[in-house]
């Protein structure tokens, strides 16, 4: 007895099937988003392995001048049980910001690699000059000249991690005349941290006095300023290719050469919205960006911070993360020309081999990131798409029972993989290309359809 015909779907039917498949099919592409994160978080986690005890990304303020004064105030004690109150003489600090600031710093960075991971660190050079001056309204911060203490002045210096000081020690010239340093409490701009320098400050009563330091400290990935003069000019040169600029202040100038660059800020006071004398140490507009450096480079430059970040040329987990997205696309093009060859080349294309063809697709992402940490990404890209282009050319020559359909596989995903290579090199023409692509492949695909019964039978000679 002769076992009967299987019955054959309508072309709806198979079309229905494969855009259910292609959905189930998101479930792993998702997984495969997840694993790129998590491998970017390893590699986060390698980086500061790799930086630990080096310096974190640093962040510079000041130098500001503090000078101690007595004020009078009044406290409410309790004597034989009655509230009283009295008079007390408190010191409080007047905070002192050079009213011109010429700020030079050098980069050195360097590349350190551990296993497949790499880090960029930097010893970096600071010399700079300032000048102070009492502002004529001085009364306005309700402190009088002769209440300040000039001789018990300090300055301090604000550096996110003191623990990449290094090399010679700093020098600092104040009015002429070197100050010895100690470890002290910086401006609140770097959360504290930093270094001082205990000056005497009588020669401000006679008009302004110009200081000057130099000092080498060690960093990674980043390096910001937080300007605080009255007119503050950073100028920042290194030897790195692709730099980037980020903060509240963008640079007036830049330029690259060699391998280097050199980018100049100028900002002044009035764009800082706060005086240049204030009694203590005040937050201001800059607070939020006192926080402390724990040697995460993925911190974003504070409203009024200028910063300059050692940027990779080429971030792999962007590219791979950017390509993975695109992968429903891969999927939708693929499963359309196997559907086309099924309901209108007369050759039947069953579900599993949907799924195996959607299982080769979604594992090129995965052997893309897995090179790509490797070998990089341009050379993984090349690797992973002419692996898959080959499986699947041979399998789609065994089930659709012909070389030249094979062929015309593989000429559709190498032009696929062709494209989005094209897409993530050119970021701001992505949306363009791809939405021409789609229309073309829907055009193409409605012209060949146009005159398919989609309810009907569909007899496959097998």
């Amino acid at each position: 007895m002769s076992e009967p015909p299987r019955p054959y779907r309508s072309p709806g039917g198979k079309l229905a099937l494969c855009v259910l498949l292609g959905a189930l099919l998101t479930i792993p592409l998702f997984a495969v988003y997840l694993l790129v994160w998590d491998r970017q978080n390893q590699a986060d986690t390698a980086r500061g392995a790799i930086v630990a005890g080096w310096g974190a990304p640093q962040r510079l303020a000041g130098p500001v001048l503090v000078i101690p004064y007595q004020a009078q105030s009044t406290e409410v004690v309790t004597q034989n049980g009655r509230a009283v109150t009295r008079a007390v003489t408190v010191e409080r600090e007047l905070t002192l910001a050079p009213d011109q600031a010429d700020l030079r710093t050098t980069i050195a960075p360097e590349r350190r690699r551990k296993s497949i991971y790499e880090a960029v660190i930097y010893t970096a050079h600071a010399d700079g000059r300032v000048r102070y001056a009492l502002p004529a309204d001085l009364a306005r911060t309700g402190v009088s000249a002769g209440q300040l203490q000039l001789a018990r002045a300090e300055l301090r210096f604000g550096l996110a991690d003191p623990r990449g000081l290094a090399g010679a020690p700093p020098v600092v010239l104040f009015a002429g005349r070197s100050a010895a340093l100690r470890p002290g409490r910086g401006p609140s701009e770097t959360g504290g941290a930093g270094f001082v320098a205990p000056v005497d400050a009588s020669a401000l009563g006679r008009g302004p006095v110009p200081a000057s330091f130099r000092f080498a400290f060690r960093g990674n990935a980043s390096l910001g300023l937080v300007p605080q003069a009255g007119d503050t000019r950073w100028t920042v040169t290194g030897a790195w290719p692709t730099p980037g600029y980020s903060g509240g202040f963008l640079p007036v100038s830049r330029r690259s050469e060699r391998g280097g660059f050199a980018a100049e800020w100028r900002v002044g006071n009035l764009a800082l919205g706060r005086a240049l004398a204030s009694t203590g140490d005040p937050a201001s507009g800059t607070a939020e960006v006192g926080q402390r450096m724990a040697g995460a480079a993925t911190i974003p430059a504070g409203d009024y911070e200028a910063r300059v970040d050692l940027v990779a040329p080429v971030d792999l987990y962007s590219q791979v993360d950017r390509s993975v997205k695109y992968g429903f696309l891969f999927i939708g093009f693929t499963f359309a020309a196997f559907l086309l060859f099924d309901v209108i080349g007369g050759v039947r294309v069953a579900m599993p081999e949907y799924l195996l063809v959607g299982i080769a697709l979604i594992l090129f992402f995965v052997m893309l990131l897995a090179f790509a940490e490797v070998i990089g990404f341009a050379p993984a890209y090349f690797l992973a798409s002419a692996a898959v282009i080959g499986l699947l050319a041979a399998y789609s020559a065994a089930i659709l029972r012909s070389w030249r359909r094979g062929g015309l596989i593989a000429g559709l995903l190498s032009g696929l993989y062709a494209v989005l290579y094209v897409l993530l090199s050119l970021e701001a023409f992505s949306l363009v290309i791809g939405s021409v692509l789609l229309f073309v492949a829907l055009a193409g695909v409605m012209y060949v359809t146009r005159r398919l019964d989609w309810s009907g039978p569909v007899p496959h000679p097998r």
